[in-house]
């Protein structure tokens, strides 16, 4: 047996009934629409969403409050304790060197260092932010911080 010998039992299969195509066959004239009326007409009907005059569900739902900034800058918060963990005494920390450490998974992913923890080591930062708290425990340090102008 073949794909092409496949076919489906007698009987299974039926065509459509192909109305509105003359009165000598089914369904002339009114196509089984009936007369008159609004559901007689092409497009007729009252559609989705109807409610007999009822308020609609859409409009008896409560509605979201609020906007989405769609210039919002999203960083990702890096603390100062995982700087001072990962890396060594003069390092230069940036993107590159970030996503090196698998700190983060993008260079373009902006970036900014928070000042939870202790640093003890001179680090260079090139970042796109630092907390205020980040940037004195850095100088502190010895090391210093660039930010883009």
């Amino acid at each position: 047996m073949q794909l092409h010998d496949l076919y489906p039992a007698e009987g299974s299969r039926k065509d459509r009934k192909r109305v509105g195509r003359g009165n000598s066959g089914y369904g002339g004239t009114t196509a089984g629409r009936g007369q008159k009326g609004q559901k007689s007409r092409s497009g007729g009907g009252k559609g989705p969403g109807h409610e007999g005059g009822q308020m609609k569900l859409a409009m008896r739902l409560p509605k979201l409050n609020g906007f989405n900034n769609k210039w919002r800058v999203e960083y990702l918060g890096v603390n100062i304790s995982r700087i001072n963990d990962l890396f060594n005494d003069g390092d230069v920390v940036d993107a590159d060197a970030l996503v090196a450490k698998n700190v983060i998974k993008n260079v373009c992913t902006p970036v900014k260092i928070l000042g939870d923890g202790e640093l003890t080591k001179k680090l260079t930062v090139k970042v796109d932010k630092c907390s205020a708290s980040a940037q004195a425990k850095i100088e502190a340090a010895g090391g210093t911080v660039e930010l883009p102008c």
